[in-house]
């Protein structure tokens, strides 16, 4: 067994990598968020490649899916198909974990990784690289 591998956006977001595309033959990426009250979560978008399952740990986070928008407490779960347009944000005075599950396997680590660079780049976070990121990675971000 592998220890999950930790990456802070410094954002408020938290990202554990349980199992990576290269640890399951590409079937699925296996990953917990944590996301912090106020936190500046991703943009609304939609994958591509990748339907991804939500499944609430702890706490409470705001979930929105197309046009309907529901609470994701400990227990409850999201399917999100690929193409829905969704987004996620925590309103609460407490930390939220959810545990994320993608298939097809063709989601990595290396996207947050990828994202951490721009956040980490000083200034304001330059928007296009991020978009960037995000279109070579198969999300594809929408605005609200």
């Amino acid at each position: 067994m592998k220890p999950s591998e930790i990456i802070e956006l410094g954002n408020g977001v938290e990202i554990h990598f349980c199992l990576d595309a290269g640890d399951t033959n590409a079937q699925f990426t296996l990953f917990k968020v944590v996301v912090h009250p106020n936190a500046k979560v991703p943009a609304a978008h939609y994958h591509e490649n990748f339907d991804e399952t939500l499944y609430g740990l702890k706490g409470s986070l705001t979930l929105t899916v197309d046009d309907e928008t529901m609470r994701l407490n400990p227990g409850d779960c999201c399917f999100i198909k690929r193409g829905r347009v969704h987004s996620f944000h925590n309103d609460t005075s407490e930390p939220a974990e959810m545990l994320a599950y993608a298939n097809p396997g063709v989601f990595t680590a290396h996207y947050f990784k990828d994202l951490l660079q721009v956040l980490n780049a000083g200034g304001p976070p330059d928007l296009a690289r991020m978009k960037q990121i995000m279109l070579q990675y198969g999300l594809v971000p929408v605005a609200n």
